[in-house]
């Protein structure tokens, strides 16, 4: 059995700034890995394509109003 991705490892030492802010990107990855997952199978980042980052920023953040897009 294989130990689930761990997103927060995965961006700990790329991340920077307050504990806050390191936090909301980290929540905002996770649901990005979870949308990706998803629908393409794609569990970590090393398999992810342009093309599944696209998707999630035209699809899934276009039901989001302008300005909570971000978040």
């Amino acid at each position: 059995m294989s130990k689930p991705f761990d997103m927060e490892l995965f961006l700990a030492g790329v991340l920077t700034g307050s504990h806050t802010t390191r936090q909301r990107h980290v929540r905002q990855a996770i649901i990005i890995q979870a949308e990706i997952a998803k629908r393409w199978q794609r569990k970590t980042p090393w398999a992810w394509q342009r093309k599944h980052v696209a998707w999630f920023l035209d699809h899934r953040l276009a039901e989001r109003t302008q300005a909570t897009q971000y978040y």
